[in-house]
């Protein structure tokens, strides 16, 4: 079985802070959703009748949307995915998002917030894989 990937690593974490990012990044998101949406981990926030993963993460971005722009961040752009044009056939993903955050900090101040972490059910919920891929832009 492949593994799945839904939270960052404690390493992975300390490479992202060590990379001093003080400009903007975006945050590449491709998501892959479960059928029906697992709230074993968080049965507090579990709706009364099963619904799916992707109405799970929904409930995750209208919970998040209003903190992460508090925070100085935005959603640029959230679609749905599909089979690669150039890239494994095999591999696909439901949704790719872009997550823009004014600078590392800010982000990881963001992830750690307790209004945030209130809400993580839905996304733990939603999926059964993930990649989070922090871009900087390169200049002109």
């Amino acid at each position: 079985m492949k593994s799945a990937y839904l939270e960052p690593t404690w390493e992975a974490g300390r490479a992202l802070a060590r990379r001093g990012i003080s400009s903007s990044l975006v945050m590449l998101n491709l998501l892959r959703f479960r059928e029906i949406a697992d709230y074993s981990a968080h049965p507090e926030l579990a709706p009364a009748e099963p619904i799916t993963g992707a109405e799970a993460y929904d409930r995750y971005i209208a919970h998040t949307l209003p903190l992460l722009r508090k925070s100085g961040g935005d959603l640029l752009f959230a679609g749905e995915g599909g089979p690669f044009l150039i890239g494994p056939e095999e591999e696909q993903w439901d949704r790719a998002l872009l997550i823009r955050q004014k600078n590392t900090g800010a982000f990881m101040a963001f992830a750690v917030q307790a209004a945030y972490l209130a809400g993580i059910g839905h996304r733990t919920a939603a999926l059964s894989d993930s990649r989070l891929l922090p871009l900087v832009e390169l200049p002109r």
